[in-house]
């Protein structure tokens, strides 16, 4: 067993099915609470997925690029998820992150003007990134089993 690609299989796994479950499954149905219930769920879920996104989503290119230096299966595969990952990070830097950080500062029982757009802003982002992610680990499972 190479244990470099199990880690990778680990990790990638782990942080593409937790993102895209948030996505999925998780703020489809915050959109249906009202307001201040839905900022404060909001602001839980930054302070959990804050503590471990942002160490998971930069092993997730570190370790593909790993991988796809190592050589393991097919390497084409593995670079193609470096690309997904990087993305998928660079999306998160650029427009979820400045976001989260807004949200975290809110008061739910009184939002600034805006905030169910500023909201969906994010959600749509977050969609991009979860398929990036989830793309990334479908190729990292591809590149590692060849």
């Amino acid at each position: 067993m190479n244990l470099l690609v199990f880690v990778t299989l680990a990790v990638t796994g782990f942080v593409a099915c937790s993102e895209f479950g948030s996505y999925a499954f998780v703020h489809p149905v915050l959109r249906h609470l009202p307001g201040t219930e839905r900022i404060t769920v909001e602001k839980g879920l930054l302070k959990t997925f804050g503590r471990v996104m942002p160490v998971g989503m930069t092993l997730c290119v570190v370790l593909a690029v790993a991988v796809a230096i190592e050589g393991s299966g097919l390497g084409w595969l593995a670079w193609a998820a470096v690309v997904a990952f990087a993305v998928a990070v660079g999306f998160t830097v650029a427009v979820n992150v400045p976001i989260n950080i807004a949200t975290g500062r809110w008061d739910p029982a009184n939002p600034p003007a805006g905030w169910e757009r500023t909201r969906r802003r994010w959600e749509f982002f977050q969609g991009v990134r979860s398929w990036l992610l989830l793309i990334g680990f479908v190729l990292v499972c591809a590149a590692g089993t060849v």
